[in-house]
């Protein structure tokens, strides 16, 4: 019997390659995070006119005038109430533009935002 030596281990995998003997690698894709949410939430007081709330809730959070009334009475009633929830810069400006359009009509409206 002839001294038969076995067969050679198979080569472990090589990357692929393009055309030009370019060495292509692939990466998994990074998974991201959700961004963190807050809620914006206005704060009931005795003097701000419940009218003026409605139309903050109308322009800055786009909420129709039944939604925009419901809200108001929560506010009114339960001493605050959730306007929306937002990444935490869209929430910041909302309750900036609140605030801002509140002194300028000389409301003393609080908004507030919390992590949701």
């Amino acid at each position: 019997m002839p001294d038969e030596t076995p067969p050679p281990p198979p080569a472990p995998p090589r990357p692929a390659r393009e055309p030009g003997g370019v060495v292509v690698a692939e990466r998994k894709a990074a998974r991201t995070k959700p961004p963190a949410l807050y809620q914006v939430v206005m704060l009931n007081d005795d003097y701000t006119p419940m009218e003026f709330v409605v139309m903050m809730l109308q322009r800055f959070f786009q909420r129709d005038a039944d939604t925009a009334t419901h809200i108001m009475l929560q506010i009114h009633h339960e001493g605050r109430g959730v306007c929306g929830v937002f990444p935490k810069d869209v929430a910041a400006t909302k309750v900036e533009l609140v605030l801002t359009a509140a002194r300028r009509e000389g409301h003393p409206l609080q908004c507030i935002m919390e992590a949701a």
